[in-house]
């Protein structure tokens, strides 16, 4: 098996540490099903607008998220089928633990 830079291995830990807040987690399982606004991410989650944008952006800028503007709303959702079985066989596999 080939081994990768240790540049590649370093993005790889960069990009998982994200995965590791509970609240980026529910937002990106609440955007697997649908886009939302911010406003119903935030109703959905009981957590503060300001909270819900904090973690957004973050998505946002490790390329998880992207979106769409309608209208007045900015709309957030999964930004590629990558993330969508990264979520889903983390998920098989934590769920075969529990």
């Amino acid at each position: 098996m080939k081994q990768h830079s240790k540049e590649l291995l370093f993005g790889l830990s960069e990009f998982y540490k994200i995965f590791g807040d509970p609240t980026r987690l529910r937002i990106l399982d609440l955007l697997l099903n649908k886009p939302l606004c911010v406003n119903e991410i935030s109703q959905s989650l009981g957590i503060s607008q300001s909270a819900i944008s904090h973690q957004l952006k973050l998505l946002r800028l490790s390329n998880l998220v992207k979106t769409e503007k309608m209208g007045k709303n900015v709309l957030y959702s999964i930004s590629d089928d990558h993330i969508k079985i990264i979520l889903k066989y983390g998920l098989e596999h934590i769920s075969e633990v529990i």
